[in-house]
């Protein structure tokens, strides 16, 4: 049996006690909970080695992979649930290890991936993306559609072949003239430019069905409002798309696209949409490209 008073000295310390905390709830890789607790291998190694020293966790070898488990009395996690209102992180950590075990058990997604890697590398006759985004699109629901970020508003064009209106946002007066004048051009009698921010949408509240962000987050001063202007132009009922970067480390992105943030881990884009009262919320990473510096793509749904 584990020290009494060795068990409480080392989960007094607040990282341990997360680690504990997490493991109560699920075997876990050291990768996973670096991940969660956002600290680097050594320090969660080194908390793992002392915790397991006294018999507090253990591991089990998969592959390569060591998992860890709890092996702590109930007694002590008892307080350590107590203790945990003191630590703010570890509320946090819920939500973070909801996203890991998610992402463990997509084996779909990844197999999706897999296959998506393949996709146009060789030549099959018919078959393309725009082919596929076509079909997808006409199996949408009539609906109003805002397009927030919309650019010159080429996605604004393929979902006004479907939606009953589209009404495209943009805060460059440029951009917005392009894209009407593409409209007019090509006859697309329900689809509205107008010149407005992200954080304060000419929209009236409660007017759309669907509220689309294409990598227009990152361009937010303000990303939280941003989805909070999402938010009060959904009916009851509505749904957000949002597609942007993951976070990563381009530094260079600053000044070749204007990018105001660096993309947004999953979590970051979950606490958003949880803030602003949407619903059904869902996250995953849905791209990777093939090419340094391998961006990937993060997909993010809720319901208001």
């Amino acid at each position: 049996m584990a020290s009494i008073l060795k068990s409480l000295r080392l989960a007094a310390d607040p990282n341990r006690m997360r680690l504990l905390l997490l493991l109560e709830q699920e075997e876990l890789s050291v990768a996973e909970l670096q991940e969660i607790l956002g600290k680097g291998q050594s320090q969660v190694s080194t908390s793992l080695a002392l915790l397991k020293g006294a018999g507090l966790v253990d591991d089990r070898r998969t592959g390569k992979n060591a998992f860890y488990r709890l092996t702590a009395p109930p007694d002590l996690m008892g307080l350590l649930r107590e203790a945990a209102r003191e630590v703010p992180e570890a509320a946090q950590d819920r939500h973070a290890l909801r996203l890991t075990i998610r992402k463990r058990q997509d084996r779909m997604r990844r197999y999706f991936d897999e296959l998506a890697g393949k996709f146009g590398r060789q030549y099959v006759p018919g078959r393309s993306w725009k082919g596929i985004a076509e079909a997808l699109l006409k199996l949408m629901p009539p609906m109003i559609i805002a397009d927030l970020g919309a650019g010159e508003g080429t996605l604004s064009q393929l979902m006004a072949q479907r939606a009953r209106k589209v009404i495209a946002i943009d805060n460059s007066e440029k951009m917005v003239e392009f894209g009407a004048e593409l409209a007019r051009k090509h006859k697309i009698a329900n689809l509205e430019y107008r010149l407005g921010d992200l954080e304060e949408v000419p929209i009236r509240a409660g007017a759309v069905d669907l509220a689309f962000l294409s990598q227009a987050l990152h361009h937010a001063s303000h990303p939280d409002r941003a989805i909070g202007e999402a938010w009060r132009i959904l009916k009851p009922g509505g749904r957000i798309a949002i597609l942007d970067l993951n976070r990563h480390h381009f530094e260079e992105a600053r000044e070749m696209y204007a990018d105001l943030w660096l993309g947004f881990t999953e979590l970051e884009i979950e606490r958003y949409l949880k803030a602003a009262d949407f619903k059904n919320v869902e996250t995953a990473i849905v791209y990777r490209e093939p090419d340094p510096p391998h961006l990937e793509t993060l997909l993010a749904t809720g319901e208001k």
